[in-house]
């Protein structure tokens, strides 16, 4: 009988599916290799807290390790995964060297769910109130996660565009770099137009972007909104709200700020129209892939609908400027066939774009191939190999200095 082959997941933190898209993306990795036999163990630093999703009920082995500790040596040596699965380029830059020295045979993939490096620079250009210029890119953080893409054999992307941006920007080559979007399928029933009132934001408040939506919303899109509107709410739904988002609860001019949601289908399914007028991020928006599914339309900016619609239609409107944005979510609120045309394209972006069977197969015979010829996929790749071997004395002692300062 053919032994299983072990999946080793490094989490940045534990899953949350119901609170971010990270979350269910993580989610969706895991299922998917438990569906290809996989005997998978998810690792993390993080605390294990209240609304993460226990994996131990999928059949996965869940396990507490430590950052700068040789404990991990030990456990990664005797585990001997065939794979590993770095969470974020953060993960791979803290064990990625342990995992090279105790598994030097284990395929290494990184998850980046976005380009940190391009969400990071976008942010700085709105703070400093400019245009994002593609110089902006070059910075610590970017050396920091082109380097972790270099020493890995692949690494998963969520957008199309970050592919082409890595390979034109930072000449990587395409042979490891590979596109997964988060996939999903609408819901069946959901309400009518006639059925669903007012206007909704949702959005994890630990995640930046986030909450400079929600910001950008009270500030410079509500009070536009409401004067046309004023029978209409907006409600604010996240998880992780901290005092200064509570402050916003403005319930005279109908601006609500609701909390986390205990089931986010249910929120955005209910409500006409989700508002989304995002100024800085990366990767593709989970909350507008939920947005689709649950049949309700959206308005949000070209950063928002980034890679996401391909040559379709968007499911809803992609306006920059706030009185456009204002004006097409009326639209939407409004008019039913519009919003019923809207409707239509987002069910057609899921069947087109992030349908998980238009993935699945492809997925899974990339991984049988690496694993079956893993020295000449490597070999292609020397660059990662210098980085691993130059950056993996760095990084070892330091990690190695600290544990000895730990004991003292």
């Amino acid at each position: 009988m053919l032994k299983s082959k072990s999946l080793l997941i490094i989490g940045f933190v534990w899953p949350e599916p119901k609170s971010s898209a990270a979350g269910k993306r993580m989610l969706q990795l895991i299922e998917f290799f438990l569906e290809k036999g996989y005997q998978i163990t998810f690792a993390s630093t993080a605390q294990n807290i209240e609304f993460s999703e226990d994996v131990t009920i999928m059949g996965v082995k869940a396990k507490t390790i430590e950052l700068n500790s040789s404990t991990f040596d030990a456990f990664v040596k005797d585990l001997n995964p065939d794979i590993v699965l770095f969470d974020r380029f953060m993960v791979e830059e803290q064990f990625g060297w342990r995992v090279t020295e105790n598994c030097p045979d284990a395929l290494k993939i990184l998850d980046t769910e976005d380009l940190h490096c391009l969400r990071q620079a976008r942010q700085l250009a709105v703070k400093e109130k400019r245009d994002f210029i593609l110089e902006d890119l070059f910075s610590d953080t970017a050396k920091r996660e082109i380097a972790s893409i270099l020493r890995c054999d692949l690494s998963l992307m969520v957008s199309e565009f970050e592919i082409d941006l890595l390979q034109s920007e930072f000449k990587i080559s395409k042979d490891i770099l590979y596109y997964l979007p988060i996939f999903d399928q609408k819901l069946d029933p959901i309400p009518t137009y006639s059925e669903r009132s007012d206007f909704v934001f949702i959005g994890n408040f630990l995640h930046e972007p986030n909450w400079d939506c929600v910001k950008y919303l009270d500030e410079v899109i509500w009070p536009k909104l409401h004067l046309k509107l004023p029978n209409a709410k907006l409600l604010i739904y996240g998880a992780y709200a901290s005092q200064k988002v509570l402050e916003l609860h403005k319930p005279k001019q109908n601006f609500y700020i609701m909390g986390r949601a205990e089931n986010a289908l249910n929120v955005v399914k209910k409500a006409k129209v989700v508002l989304a007028p995002i100024r800085f991020g990366a990767g593709i928006k989970g909350k507008l892939i939920e947005a689709m599914k649950c049949g309700t339309p959206s308005v949000t900016s070209s950063i928002g609908a980034e890679d996401m619609k391909g040559n379709l239609d968007w499911n809803g409107f992609i306006m920059d400027t706030p009185d456009d944005f204002v004006n097409a979510a009326v639209s939407l609120y409004q008019e039913e066939n519009i919003w019923k045309q809207c409707q239509n394209n987002g069910f057609e972006l899921l069947e087109k774009r992030y349908k998980k069977i238009l993935f699945d197969k492809n997925f899974s015979n990339m991984i049988n191939s690496l694993l079956e010829n893993l020295k000449q996929h490597r070999k292609k790749n020397f660059i990662g190999s210098i980085l691993q071997h130059n950056s993996l004395s760095s990084t070892k002692y330091m990690s190695k200095w600290i544990e000895e300062k730990k004991k003292n």
